[in-house]
């Protein structure tokens, strides 16, 4: 295990005039045996934070280290590092034990401490009676278990995770983040994860990294980046419906956005006269969308409330204590929110 270090890191492609920078300076800490999740909308610079990290990408100004060691000039076999990829990236010919014990081969490992290795990880992922197999024979959510199972017999420093839930189901996909649970608690490895799906990303973080555009917005707990937003970015990017951000409600200071969760807007008899546009059902709970003068707000509630009509007025209030606000023009949370 190891901490893995950011100092200033900065990414350009191309050259004078052709210069493109996408990493803009991130600087972070990921603690030993900590589980990181790096998430953003694609083209926000998550995959090339990573691939810098295993060296599959050079580092144009910084510092990345991993324990001790700086690694920018250090070649990816050398890292100490494991990688699982979205596309599981099996050899189709062999079969799962091959697969898991093909990097230990190359290294040289004892036969027997081959077995012993793919053994514990074949245990712990459930793939013990699959392991004669060969992958075509083996469900989406059973190869991502092999790719996790050939990284896990490294017996690495980090585990670097490439949006490997991405082909699978939404319901294997559920399973699979229990799976990635289990082994870390089990392994206590570091690890980073990239993916874009925030709801990833709040179920297996133990600290969050957003990135937009190249820049880390908001580094910490799923309950901060949740709860107190840096950002008007993190707060409509984390969560499902989006946070509200108002800028013409009735109390909106000028130059400030107010932003408010669709679970703490409520029907009353007092505050905003909104009109419903639409209802979404979603089980034990309800999504209204409604329009209060030219901006559209959604609410979050409770199966037990009774449901408006579509096309009706009704008033809403937002819980005082659960307002956002954040500066127009940078779009940063004001340090009075």
């Amino acid at each position: 295990m190891a901490v893995i270090h950011f100092r200033n890191i900065i990414k350009r492609y191309g050259k004078g005039a052709k210069t493109n920078q996408v990493i803009h300076g991130v600087s972070a800490e990921v603690k030993d045996g900590e589980f990181v999740v790096i998430v953003g909308p694609s083209g926000c610079g998550k995959s090339t934070l990573l691939r810098m990290v295993a060296g599959l990408e050079e580092i144009s100004s910084g510092e990345i280290s991993i324990g001790d060691r700086v690694v920018n000039n250090v070649e990816p076999a050398q890292r100490d590092i494991a990688m699982v990829f979205q596309n599981y990236a099996l050899y189709p010919h062999m079969s799962c034990f091959d697969n898991m014990a093909y990097g230990l081969r190359i290294q040289g490992v004892p036969k027997a401490e081959i077995r012993t290795r793919v053994d514990k990880a074949a245990k712990i992922l459930e793939l013990s009676h699959l392991l004669e197999r060969k992958p075509r024979e083996l469900s989406g959510g059973q190869r991502q278990r092999v790719a996790m199972g050939r990284a896990i017999v490294r017996e690495p420093q980090v585990f670097l995770f490439d949006e490997p839930l991405s082909n699978l189901d939404a319901k294997l996909r559920a399973q699979t983040r229990l799976e990635i649970q289990k082994l870390h608690r089990e392994l206590g490895i570091t690890s980073l994860f990239v993916t874009h799906d925030q709801v990833e990303a709040m179920t297996l973080a133990q600290r969050i990294m957003v990135m937009n555009a190249g820049v880390m917005d908001q580094f910490g707990t799923p309950e901060e980046v949740y709860n107190t937003p840096a950002t008007t970015f993190v707060a409509s990017f984390m969560g499902s419906p989006p946070m509200n951000l108002l800028k013409n409600a009735p109390g909106v200071r000028p130059g400030t956005i107010l932003g408010i969760r669709p679970e703490h807007l409520n029907f009353s008899d007092e505050g905003w006269l909104v009109k419903v546009e639409q209802v979404e059902m979603l089980g034990a709970e309800r999504l209204v969308y409604a329009r209060l003068g030219e901006e559209q707000l959604v609410m979050r509630i409770d199966e037990s409330v009774p449901v408006p009509a579509l096309g009706a007025s009704v008033r809403v209030a937002a819980d005082e204590n659960r307002l956002h606000w954040f500066d127009a023009g940078s779009g940063k949370r004001l340090a009075d929110a």
